[in-house]
């Protein structure tokens, strides 16, 4: 008997799930669907919590995903699908980003995982030997600092400006994880300016009253 029954939406497609057991996480895309609709699962009621959707006008036919020792852990990035899209041409990554502001590496969020070594050879899994993956920390990924230092050749700047605004250089967020990352930016930079403005509040205090100290002193009469 089930545990629970979800009621996705009336499309005919095929879903395509992917369980992430690191983070307990249910990922539902749908054939010729755009979207991908993830869930919390747990061991208690109600075992199956909604939790957001990615939503995209372009339909997939098919989905591959990202082993967990390839995705980028310095930007809290759990899972990595990529998308087929025939009417393109074209296959889109799309990652799947926790946003945290902390520099520090996230263990909550990556635990120990299946690593590269395999756990069993051709001949022991043949002859019907089983065995629990190899884990592996994905810690030291994120401390890896890459030596190799690529300078893009500069090309001439292009602009095209519609009401003042520069549409090269603010291009509009394409995705939900590219506009909670500008969301975040933007209120680390108001938290900034506010701050700035403050100490430049007080400053100007101090100079107004050393401003009439100076004009009230004796010397000055």
């Amino acid at each position: 008997m089930p545990l629970i029954e979800e009621e996705i939406d009336g499309l005919s497609g095929l879903l395509f799930p992917f369980y992430d057991a690191d983070t307990h996480m249910l990922y539902l895309a749908g054939k010729g669907d755009g979207n991908i609709r993830y869930y919390e699962i747990g061991s208690e009621k109600p075992y199956l919590s909604y939790l957001m959707e990615f939503r995209s006008p372009a339909p997939q036919k098919g989905l591959g995903v990202m082993p967990k020792h390839g995705l980028d852990v310095s930007a809290c990035e759990v899972f990595r699908f990529y998308k087929l899209i025939t009417l393109k041409g074209l296959i889109e990554p799309i990652s799947m980003i926790v946003p945290r502001r902390s520099e520090t590496y996230q263990e909550d969020i990556y635990p120990m995982t299946p690593g590269t070594e395999p756990a069993l050879t051709p001949d022991e899994w043949l002859s019907g030997v089983n065995r629990d993956p190899i884990l592996m920390s994905l810690k030291e990924g994120y401390k890896r600092n890459s030596k190799i230092v690529f300078k893009a050749p500069v090309r001439e700047k292009k602009s095209v400006v519609v009401n003042g605004i520069d549409l090269l250089e603010n291009v509009p967020p394409r995705t939900e994880n590219e506009l909670l990352r500008m969301f975040f930016r933007q209120q680390d930079e108001i938290r900034r300016l506010k701050d700035e403005l403050s100490q430049k509040d007080i400053r100007i205090r101090q100079l107004q009253l050393e401003l009439k100290n100076f004009r009230n002193s004796p010397k000055n009469n």
